[in-house]
């Protein structure tokens, strides 16, 4: 398990650059296995060293690139793969250590169009905002999956929003429920923005 200040959503990618020991052990385990670990979100203290307080849904990762560099240090690309949750955490020997089970989404509905095309409006007027205001961000332009079970965790990976949010769309229990819950945070994310910069607020 590699419990970060961050949240890795399935088909994401996680860049990495790895020093504290337990965690370079962590890299040589999983590469000598199959290549994958497991990323939970900090929700409360540090991951560098002392208690910490770890969410128990996270994400699979698998190692997609990898190179120990001349100080000892790893650089390692990752790839979200799937949705997990933790049903047991044992004892940080030498790393924090976890049984998981993969939690899928339920298939999503026929009639989940629409909800994805309002959400994608409101993620390219936010990127848009964000931008505007100097925000690092990702073009608004972004293409984006057209997968129905995908989109709403790429969206969440880009949008405007904090670490905790992703947190509980990860956590969502439908696609559905990711793009309602995605949209409905946009909307308060644009008002902000629009805020910051002074432009007329929506209809």
């Amino acid at each position: 398990m590699f419990p970060l200040g961050s949240v890795l959503l399935p088909s994401a990618g996680l860049p990495l650059h790895v020093f504290e020991p337990r965690y370079l052990e962590l890299v040589r385990d999983a590469l000598a296995g199959d290549g994958t670990f497991a990323v939970v979100l900090i929700s409360r203290g540090s991951e560098v060293g002392g208690e910490d307080v770890r969410t128990n849904v996270g994400t699979l990762a698998r190692i997609v690139e990898s190179a120990e560099l001349p100080d000892g240090r790893w650089a390692v690309m990752a790839v979200g793969v799937r949705r997990v949750r933790v049903t047991q955490w044992w004892p940080d020997d030498p790393y924090p250590i976890a049984d998981v089970a993969y939690w899928p989404d339920p298939d999503p509905t026929a009639d989940s169009e629409d909800g994805r095309v309002a959400m994608l409006a409101r993620l390219r007027r936010s990127l848009a905002l964000a931008t505007e205001a100097g925000d690092a961000v990702a073009p608004a332009t972004i293409e984006l999956t057209s997968d129905p079970g995908l989109v709403g965790y790429q969206a969440a990976a880009v949008a405007p929003i904090g670490p905790l949010d992703r947190q509980r769309l990860l956590e969502a229990a439908s696609p559905e429920e990711r793009v309602t819950t995605l949209s409905r945070m946009l909307d308060e994310e644009i008002d902000v923005l629009e805020m910051r910069l002074g432009a007329p607020g929506r209809e």
